[in-house]
């Protein structure tokens, strides 16, 4: 009998030690498998994305709406203008292909392309990106003139320096005409992105989505 109660004795001496040895294992695993430890993805789960204004058309694809939002937004230029561009352009048709050589959604010809750093012509958001900065070049070159600009595009400037405005070209006349029907406007203020944002009324509509 004394020997049953000396080992329940000293199986209580152990229990302290039991303790102590479960707290520093549930510690030190909870401490490797938090979130510190987690994916890096983790951390980039959710981006928030403009929310792009309801007076904006639309191309019927949410993603493409994106990429000319944040082209505009990033350049300065109404992203309503360049949704008046493409639709004249190619329909939001990324395979467009025109006679003279011009392809994808803002019609780029390959030297165009090239110019504004555009190596995939076909691929969507390189296309409209190119297409938005020549589109910028243009409106500084020509002081926030749509008239001019947009006639640059569809003839080149050296066209619309040579006429001193709008070329003769029955093409490029309504051209221009189209375009700034569906815009409503026919100057284009320069003002830098986070001007832009204001005055064209994109900041009011920032929200977090998840892209």
């Amino acid at each position: 009998m004394n020997d049953s109660r000396f080992s329940r004795l000293r199986s209580f001496a152990y229990t302290p030690l039991i303790f102590v040895a479960l707290f520093f294992l549930y510690n030190f695993t909870a401490f490797f498998f938090s979130r510190a430890f987690g994916p890096a993805v983790q951390a980039i789960a959710a981006i928030p994305v403009s929310n792009i204004p309801v007076d904006i058309p639309t191309s019927g694809d949410t993603e493409l709406d994106k990429v000319i939002f944040r082209a505009g937004e990033k350049y300065g230029v109404d992203p309503r203008l360049l949704h008046a561009v493409i639709w004249q352009e190619s329909k939001y048709d990324s395979r467009a292909h025109s006679n003279a050589g011009a392809q994808g959604l803002m019609q780029l010809i390959p030297a165009t392309a090239s110019r504004f750093n555009c190596r995939n012509i076909h691929d969507p958001a390189q296309n409209i990106e190119a297409g938005t900065k020549y589109l910028r070049w243009l409106l500084e070159r020509y002081e926030g003139n749509l008239v001019f600009a947009l006639a640059g595009y569809n003839a080149g400037e050296g066209s619309v320096d040579k006429y001193n405005g709008v070329p003769p070209y029955n093409e490029t006349q309504n051209y221009v005409r189209m375009i700034t029907s569906r815009y409503g406007k026919t100057v284009h203020p320069l003002f830098t992105p986070d001007q832009a944002r204001i005055e064209f009324g994109l900041v009011e509509h920032v929200a977090q989505l998840v892209s």
